[in-house]
């Protein structure tokens, strides 16, 4: 048991000194407080910081996002793309997309760098272009993302990345016991993700969890 303490005490220290290696400037701090007025949960500055990283690592030139929030995950991501990329942010509140793209231009990205769409994912992503997206991530509905797995792997080119945010629910993902619908589902894109011969997947352990893979 003293072990365990001292593992989980040293892993809980290491997140913490993850988010804190991250320098965040006004405008993502100003994001964040608009979230937390409107009661949005948000990336974590490590996981921000991972999704800047993937969106470099692919060379992004066009990323689809379901769940713009405030724009804190959307800044990260807007800062690891080309300097010609574009962002197509979905959302089923138009006035958090406000906030967003007050951030946006507050951040120095022009106009043309973002596009917003108001809606559900599920009645927006069938629109978008097959193959279209070098990386999509997914911060929506947790009960929606198994069908947002099949709507990012149409919309992906090959090579293409797709991201989930918070698969670790709070720990409830890896908890024993009865489970809400919620966590099952996470456990069922856990499952999907890694067992498809399509995928090379990571489970990133930053912030609530950030589950990752490449299309083949």
């Amino acid at each position: 048991m003293g072990q365990e303490r001292v593992i989980t005490g040293n892993r809980q220290t290491n997140w913490a000194f993850a988010d804190a290696y991250v320098a965040e400037d006004d405008t993502l701090l100003w994001a964040r407080e608009r979230a937390r007025e409107a009661g949005l949960r948000t990336v974590s500055p490590s996981a921000g910081a991972a999704l800047r990283l993937l969106a470099a690592s692919v060379d992004a030139k066009a990323v689809a996002e379901i769940g713009t929030g405030t724009g804190v995950s959307g800044i990260h991501l807007l800062h690891g793309m080309r300097p010609d990329g574009v962002l197509t942010t979905v959302d089923t509140e138009p006035e958090h997309q406000q906030f967003a793209r007050q951030a946006f231009r507050a951040a120095g990205f022009a106009a043309n760098r973002a596009r917003f769409i108001p809606g559900r994912a599920l009645d927006v992503l069938p629109r978008l272009a097959d193959a279209g997206y070098d990386l999509v991530f997914c911060d929506g509905d947790r009960l929606e993302y198994p069908e947002y797995l099949a709507e990012s792997l149409r919309l992906l080119r090959p090579g293409g990345l797709v991201a989930f945010e918070g698969v670790f629910a709070h720990g409830r993902t890896v908890g024993s016991g009865p489970q809400p619908t919620e966590v099952l589902r996470l456990r069922e894109l856990l499952r999907t993700v890694r067992e498809s011969p399509d995928l090379v997947s990571s489970l990133l352990p930053v912030g609530d969890g950030l589950l990752c893979a490449v299309k083949r």
